[in-house]
């Protein structure tokens, strides 16, 4: 689509731009009109408009963040909309004091995290996964179906080669045979195409040429490729031992980037297709049942926000819980180190658990 006919659809956006009364997104609170018009007809190096950026929030006026970065670029060329959306998401990270997210530090020589609930009373398993996107490649919106095919080789290459518990298989979604599938969707390591908001933001076309899931032999180690993000690197097992589940995660990163370079800014740290998920976009989660501070919804998010936690259903954003399981993971992933944002939500659980006990 041509430039002017973005920009246009930028100056039309219904119930986005300030001064509308629908949709409470981020986008929404810091895309003003004057924003917009002087960003309009701008365009990255690989051809990333604004509106690339913001079209899943101006369809989706439930959204919370409301915005995607189409390519690495688009994060400084669009810097007047997202730089106070990422600052806002991510508390206490100050783009406008100069913050500049910190080098990448899993903390091998610092690493205790002894098992926060040994009985199995409460934790029923533990994941830890981060994001990566190739560096020279656009995000989702801007891929076309040859780049899709050419960067699935070069990540199925890297992955074949990797060595000790983490080698595996890699599992194309092209031409996936109906056994294999529903394996996979009985595991609940398939993903799978629908999402709204992604679909809004133009991340779903060619599908599913590109996609994959490689794990390992005992499925404690997965990466998904070409889904939301390039890659998404997963480690996790049953239980509560975060110890194992990172230090899996720290070897499958290494392994991974000596074969394959990722995209990475001074200030933002990893790049990634949602600004959620920049710094160390590091995930650490536990699937826990806290039936007693649970008991009221309201009061189990805020005791939650005190540790910088953030509560999702069952099965993660935009689900519900099932049997009274929550996903429980840090919020923050920026201005802080890879092993300070495990340490976070390792912290919080522990307290969580106490606070359990003690209802």
């Amino acid at each position: 689509m041509a430039a002017v006919d973005h920009a246009q659809k930028i100056s039309e956006a219904p119930g986005i731009l300030q001064g509308d009364q629908k949709g409470h997104s981020l986008l929404k609170k810091y895309l003003s009109k004057d924003v917009a018009e002087k960003l309009k007809n701008d365009k990255t190096g690989m051809g990333a408009s604004l509106w690339d950026c913001i079209q899943s929030g101006v369809a989706n006026l439930d959204s919370g963040v409301g915005i995607y970065a189409p390519d690495a670029e688009s994060y400084t060329k669009f810097s007047d909309v997202f730089y106070p959306i990422i600052q806002d998401y991510h508390i206490g990270f100050d783009l406008k004091a100069g913050a500049k997210h910190p080098p990448a530090d899993f903390g091998l020589d610092k690493l205790n995290f002894p098992n926060p609930d040994p009985t199995g009373e409460y934790i029923i398993s533990t994941r830890v996964r981060c994001g990566r996107s190739l560096a020279g490649y656009p995000f989702n919106p801007l891929l076309n179906e040859q780049q899709y095919k050419e960067m699935e080789e070069k990540v199925k290459s890297a992955l074949t080669g990797l060595t000790g518990e983490l080698a595996g298989t890699y599992y194309p979604l092209t031409g996936m045979d109906k056994a294999t599938q529903n394996q996979l969707i009985e595991d609940h390591f398939l993903f799978k195409e629908g999402d709204r908001f992604l679909q809004a933001a133009n991340a779903s076309r060619f599908w599913p040429t590109g996609r994959g899931i490689f794990h390992n032999k005992d499925k404690t180690f997965l990466v998904w490729v070409n889904e939301e993000d390039h890659l998404r690197i997963i480690s996790m097992q049953k239980g509560g031992d975060l110890l194992a589940v990172f230090k899996r995660l720290i070897e499958g990163v290494k392994q991974i980037e000596a074969k394959l370079p990722f995209s990475r800014d001074d200030r933002l740290g990893y790049l990634t297709f949602c600004p959620t998920n920049l710094g160390t976009t590091i995930r650490a989660s536990v699937h826990i049942k806290l039936p007693k501070i649970s008991k009221n919804l309201d009061e189990f998010h805020k005791i939650a926000a005190k540790y910088n936690l953030q509560v999702r259903g069952t099965s993660g954003e935009h689900s519900e819980s099932i049997g009274g399981v929550y996903d429980v993971s840090n919020k923050r992933r920026m201005g802080l180190t890879e092993y300070d944002a495990v340490k976070e939500m390792y912290d919080g659980i522990v307290e969580l658990i106490k606070l359990e006990k003690a209802s």
